[in-house]
């Protein structure tokens, strides 16, 4: 039995080791599919920053609000106190923001908020005291996914971040 046993094992490594020089490894090389690439696989945050109370370019009278371009965003992600991962990001015209990274699919969404952590217009810098996220950061909200050439990504969305003049009626 034992003999038989290690004939068996001596077969085995012999055709292990076959495939490996003839066939470059894996499974193709004994007749199976290869296995799949891996995807890649990234996310987005989008989100605007405003400016409450101000009738700068692209007012919205509903929100009473005008878009601040120029604000230092920042999507920080953390699972305890030692692993924290932070991508800074900056509003473009028009107040709005996308941060991508592919550097953060080990963090779950509710271990991920966007900041807003100052803004570039001196006309318009003090957070909205009611801004939910003022200084504690808004959560993300998952939107779709999306396809792309070389993989996928998961689009979030964190909302509306607000500041405000010091002197509300001198909006300049």
């Amino acid at each position: 039995m034992a003999a038989l046993l290690a004939k068996c094992l001596v077969l085995s490594l012999s055709i292990t080791l076959l495939s490996l020089l003839c066939g470059g490894g894996g499974a193709s090389a004994m007749g199976l599919p290869p296995p799949p690439a891996t995807v890649n696989f990234s996310i987005a945050v989008q989100g605007m920053v405003w400016c409450k109370g101000c009738k700068y370019s692209g007012y919205n009278a509903p929100m009473d609000a005008s878009p601040l371009e120029g604000a230092a965003v920042e999507l920080r992600c953390s699972h305890g106190p030692r692993r924290t991962k932070l991508v800074p990001g900056v509003t473009w015209q028009g107040g709005y923001f996308l941060i991508e990274s592919s550097q953060l699919t080990s963090f779950t969404i509710d271990e991920c908020k966007v900041y807003v952590t100052a803004s570039h217009s001196p006309l318009c810098d003090l957070p909205v005291p009611e801004n939910p996220g003022a200084g504690k950061g808004l959560p993300l909200k998952f939107e779709r996914f999306d396809k792309r050439a070389d993989g996928l990504q998961a689009i979030y969305s964190a909302g509306n971040f607000f500041f405000q003049p010091e002197y509300p009626n001198k909006c300049y």
